[in-house]
């Protein structure tokens, strides 16, 4: 049982091993055996097409980053050290949601179930609604939302005095960052595939987001969420230092994690213009062989 906030002991190394558990855990659970019941059904239903060992090794990559960032000593020490929370948060938006993109979990949806259920699943991605909830602006303009309104508003102050708001403060995390990295890491069909050089500027454009977040919070001359106030915390940084320091892991981390993500897109990219270029090559040699012959045969 963990001691409320206010009394939780400081943050050293012996406290790392600190774990909480909550109906997160249990989410966790569930969508770990959801995911491989419809991996084993897509085996079953297609045994020459089975479900990529990959994509399962990524979503459930996804699935223990989750953990660790909610309920290891993270996620027990989440609402009382900002810049904790921030590591946490990056956790969630940056690099599990990252991978469940890669798992593809729509697709294993669309493809592990069958009969009437099945048509309701393909009515439903086929929809305008999810066409527009696909969509890469809308996950691009959802994280340019999200992002500010958990960090700079009364909101994230609210985060800290209900539970409940957090843990839905976690799962937006997770669904924004889900459409977010989904055109980024173009597995799932799309009808709105980006071409690498897009998905480089989409990246691009994201990473100002939490530039403007870090600054923000970094040139903050006093504590901008009373909830910490209220904590009297008597031990670790002071408030502001604290304020600053998790301003310093959303520009710095959020930033380089941004800038990470845009090395494979780089060399899909490269890839993408070799391969063009061969081609234009191969073209140009026919034409030419085309030509010599024409004036062979004159």
């Amino acid at each position: 049982m963990i001691a409320p906030l206010a009394l939780l002991p400081e943050l050293t190394w012996r406290r790392f091993g600190a774990t909480t558990v909550d109906w997160e855990t249990g989410l966790i659970i569930a969508a770990a055996a959801l995911y491989l019941w419809g991996a084993w059904r897509v085996g079953r239903r297609t045994p020459g097409d089975r479900w990529h060992g990959l994509r399962t090794l990524a979503f459930f990559g996804g699935l223990v980053v989750s953990w660790v960032s909610v309920g290891s000593f993270i996620g027990v020490y989440g609402t009382v050290l900002f810049y904790d929370h921030m590591v946490q948060h990056l956790m969630l938006i940056m690099v599990a949601a990252g991978l469940f993109a890669m798992g593809a979990p729509v697709e294993l949806l669309e493809r592990a179930t069958s009969g009437s259920f099945h048509d309701v699943v393909a009515r439903g991605l086929g929809s305008k609604v999810a066409e527009v909830v696909g969509h890469p602006l809308t996950g691009f303009l959802l994280y340019a939302v999200l992002i500010p309104l958990s960090h700079l508003t009364s909101f994230y102050n609210l985060t800290l005095e209900n539970g409940a708001i957090e843990s839905v403060e976690h799962l937006a995390f997770i669904v924004v960052g889900y459409l977010f990295w989904r055109p980024v890491v173009a597995i799932e069909p799309t009808r709105h595939r980006l071409s690498p050089a897009v998905r480089l500027l989409y990246l691009a454009g994201a990473v100002p987001v939490d530039s403007f977040i870090g600054l923000a919070l970094i040139s903050a001359s006093h504590e901008l969420f009373p909830a910490y106030t209220q904590m009297h915390r008597t031990w670790g940084p002071s408030l502001l230092t604290d304020l600053h320091l998790g301003g310093a892991i959303m520009w710095v981390g959020g930033d380089s994690l941004m800038l990470l993500a845009m090395i494979p897109v780089v060399l899909q990219w490269i890839h993408v213009e070799e391969a063009k270029a061969i081609e234009v090559d191969r073209l140009l040699d026919e034409d030419r062989f085309a030509d010599r012959r024409g004036q062979v045969q004159i």
